[in-house]
């Protein structure tokens, strides 16, 4: 192996431009995490192929820009329910906020990523907020 190999920065084997289009597409996902739109047309979006989109994503995050935008979406739900947010929220608006729309068939996905169902979360962090409350409330 040459010495200038070893001076180099390791990568993760994506170019400067399909990290640039994966940039682009994780933010335009972002943008709209409660309409994800298809891989194909998100590949259109952000000028890479199909298969040089999912190649980024699972070079850089490990999983496919599905799976990728169901991570987000699932844990943006669980900040909801958890109380990492100001205004407080049901399942129901959490779930519709990040475009689950079918609650039955989102509160399986939920179980099976979380290992609980949102309403338990929801629950837990109630509780947690009313035990906080009667332990900041002055006697």
């Amino acid at each position: 192996m040459n010495e200038a190999a070893h001076c180099r920065p390791r990568t993760d084997g994506v170019s400067p431009s399909r990290r640039e289009a994966l940039e682009r597409a994780e933010a335009y996902l972002l943008a709209h995490v409660d309409t994800p739109p298809p891989v194909a047309r998100l590949s259109r979006l952000v000028g890479l192929s199909e298969r040089g989109l999912r190649d980024a994503f699972y070079r850089v995050e490990g999983m496919g820009p599905k799976r990728w935008i169901m991570t987000v979406r699932l844990q943006g739900v669980r900040d909801a329910l958890t109380g990492n947010r100001a205004e407080p929220t049901t399942v129901t608006q959490a779930a519709t906020e990040y475009g689950f729309y079918e609650l039955g068939r989102f509160a399986a996905i939920y179980r099976e990523a979380f290992g609980e169902a949102p309403s338990a979360t929801l629950r837990s962090a109630n509780q947690k907020t009313a035990v906080t409350a009667q332990l900041s409330t002055p006697r």
